[in-house]
């Protein structure tokens, strides 16, 4: 039980190669999540906001803002990559930013509207990207790793779906909707 509601579609995997479908499918996700991410907390009351989705996890409040500072880097490595030659990303403490006042305070509103305009800009990027694009690279130091693009905007798409589901479930589990 602990496994999925820590992952509740499973994990991420990484090193698979994607198609170009796929990768337009998983774009498309991407653009999709903050309305799917308002629709799905608009209607939460405060105590139910500062609900964790799982024992120990993040409350629902702290997950949004952690897909706003999530998908921020994300959009800022984008540009690195597309604009350097395979540059070293700045890892963060994202556990860390979810305890900041701004991640365990701030009003949800505001993250679900940096994630609308964030999704807007990002999307425009992600839009535009050609074959050759993807497959540009940044390397990161925590991992030491190497990450292409596509893999990239892969990884978004999973996290876009992997808390938004950890919050539709919670609101299943619950009966909040």
């Amino acid at each position: 039980m602990e496994e999925s509601l820590r992952y509740p579609i499973g994990q991420f995997e990484y090193g698979k190669i994607y198609t170009p479908a796929e990768t337009k499918s998983q774009i498309q996700t991407i653009n999709a999540l903050p309305s799917k991410l308002f629709n799905a907390v608009n209607p939460l009351t405060e105590a139910q906001l500062d609900t964790p989705y799982r024992p120990g996890g993040w409350t629902v409040l702290q997950t949004v803002h952690h897909v706003a500072d999530s998908h921020m880097n994300a959009y800022i490595r984008f540009k690195l990559a597309l604009t350097e030659e395979n540059p070293s990303i700045k890892p963060y403490e994202e556990a860390l930013w979810a305890e900041l006042a701004d991640g365990r305070g701030a009003p949800v509103d505001w993250s679900l509207q940096l994630l609308k305009y964030v999704h807007l800009r990002w999307g425009v990027l992600l839009n535009s990207l050609t074959d050759a694009d993807l497959e540009r690279t940044y390397f990161h130091p925590e991992s030491k790793r190497v990450f292409a693009l596509r893999e990239v905007v892969a990884m978004y798409a999973w996290h876009s779906e992997h808390h938004y589901e950890h919050i539709n479930r919670l609101c299943l589990r619950e009966g909040w909707k």
